[in-house]
């Protein structure tokens, strides 16, 4: 199809929506689902440990499943768009399914409606991923695509890193947000912010239309064993996914620690709505300028700087915590917070412009673009990533001895919810940071595919 024809702003506003979309459901998930597990629901840390490992593995299995089906078929509403429609609507319910109590604390209960929840963000999010590819080739394009969708992302960030507490604490009676009697304030919370998930995702369906699509003869035969083909044989895809699974165990360590640093940490659990909206504002500054950011640095040497940035903000907030007391502690945490979100914010949104790096890679090298099967694979990455990350804070706790429903902890608890939210997240940056070295496709070598691409 023609991809010669500037991509519409409609077309930019209506892409990053469905990730704002997207992220008032996996933010809420990823963030508030163990603490309310362990403190509402009345789940052991180690069950919700268990249960975090359990779906994410199942996952494993999964997203080369839904990838190749994606790339095989092709709906009457389009290829990747439909999916936001008919995986949207179950999506949502499941997301509400999750925070009732009625049945707590039901293990069973938990693992069909958060295993479930999963499976479904996986039909959603593979052809969401896939249709960023089918929109355009230009590299100028997929920059501001992603800036934009980061943008958007950052909103839900924002929305629900300071909205859920807020909105829990306002609606629950004794305006707590981690205690039994919080259930309906969690119930309520999560049930808006799924009816304008649902919303947002009708309009990106109704905005984007594919124009880069492979014939139907052409991707016919896609099975899901050419999802380990294309691992093997594109070695750009194999850098990005270990970079893929230690940006993603990062981030879900370090927004699993949060609620629980604010609360026992520092006793400032009202700053809570603060200190995650710290988490976000600065992607309002910095995801506008990446485009312009990308014109005057390489990709290398803005992952560089970025994830040296977020590195150096987790390791300052760290000899804060330790070093200083009263409000001191705490606004130097918040300035910590700010410099760290700054460069884990823009390491974090633009990795995903690599995703259609690789796909084109792969175009070049077999004739063929598998956008379903590679985004599927991206799925697997973040999604191992996110097993490892929802692992090691519910595992940690248990090890220090945590005590879910004690006002206050012992040192050597505080002392692993400290670690959990910034020793731990700062070593998988400096991991990240030697993984992207090795990212080959450099925008020299970009430039030199997307010309044979266009040629051929």
């Amino acid at each position: 199809m023609n991809d010669e024809k500037r991509l519409s702003a409609w077309t930019y506003l209506a892409f990053g929506s469905g990730d704002l979309a997207q992220n008032l459901i996996y933010q809420t998930i990823s963030i508030y689902l163990l603490l309310f597990y362990t403190n509402v629901y009345g789940l052991a840390p180690s069950l919700a440990a268990g249960l975090f490992l359990a779906v994410r593995l199942a996952d494993v299995l999964w997203d080369p499943l839904v990838g190749a089906f994606v790339d095989q078929h092709d709906p009457r509403w389009g290829k990747y768009r439909s999916y936001l429609l008919s995986g949207g609507i179950p999506l949502a319910v499941l997301a509400i399914a999750s925070f009732w109590t009625g049945f707590s604390p039901s293990f069973a209960y938990a693992i069909v409606t958060y295993g479930g929840l999963s499976l479904l963000y996986t039909l959603v999010n593979v052809p969401y991923g896939a249709l960023n590819a089918s929109l355009s080739r230009k590299t100028e394009e997929i920059t501001a695509l992603t800036s934009v969708r980061m943008f958007m992302a950052n909103v839900g960030g924002l929305l629900v890193g300071s909205g859920v507490p807020w909105l829990v604490c306002h609606l629950s009676r004794d305006g707590q947000m981690n205690t039994a009697t919080a259930a309906p304030a969690w119930l309520a919370t999560m049930s808006l912010y799924a009816v304008l998930a649902l919303g947002l995702l009708v309009f990106c369906f109704a905005f984007c239309r594919e124009r880069i699509v492979m014939a139907s003869s052409a991707t016919a035969e896609v099975k899901v064993s050419d999802l380990w083909t294309e691992f093997r044989r594109n070695r750009p895809l194999r850098v990005l996914a270990f970079f893929f699974i230690t940006s993603f165990a990062m981030l879900s360590v370090g927004n699993a620690a949060g609620s629980y640093f604010l609360i026992y940490n520092l006793q400032a659990e009202d700053k809570l709505p603060l200190f995650m909206a710290l988490g976000t504002v600065p992607a309002f500054i910095l995801m506008p300028c990446l485009p312009l950011i990308r014109k005057v640095v390489s990709k290398h040497a803005l992952f560089y700087w970025s994830l040296g940035l977020g590195a150096a903000g987790l390791i300052a907030m760290y000899v804060i915590t330790k070093g200083l007391a009263g409000p001191l502690r705490l606004w130097g945490v918040m300035i910590a917070q700010v410099i760290k979100s700054a460069g884990i914010l823009i390491a974090t949104g633009y990795m995903w412009a690599l995703v259609p790096e690789v796909i084109s890679y792969g175009e070049l090298r077999t004739g063929r673009r598998l956008a379903g099967i590679i985004n599927a694979l991206t799925g697997i990455f973040y999604k191992a990533g996110m097993a490892i990350g929802g692992v090691i804070p519910a595992a940690v706790l248990a090890g220090v001895g945590f005590q879910a429903q004690a006002t206050t902890q012992s040192s050597l608890a505080q002392e692993g919810v400290l670690w959990v939210m910034t020793v731990i997240p700062a070593g998988l940056l400096i991991l990240a940071a030697y993984i992207v070295s090795r990212y080959e496709l450099t925008d020299e070598v970009m430039n030199e595919v997307n010309r044979a691409l266009k040629n051929r």
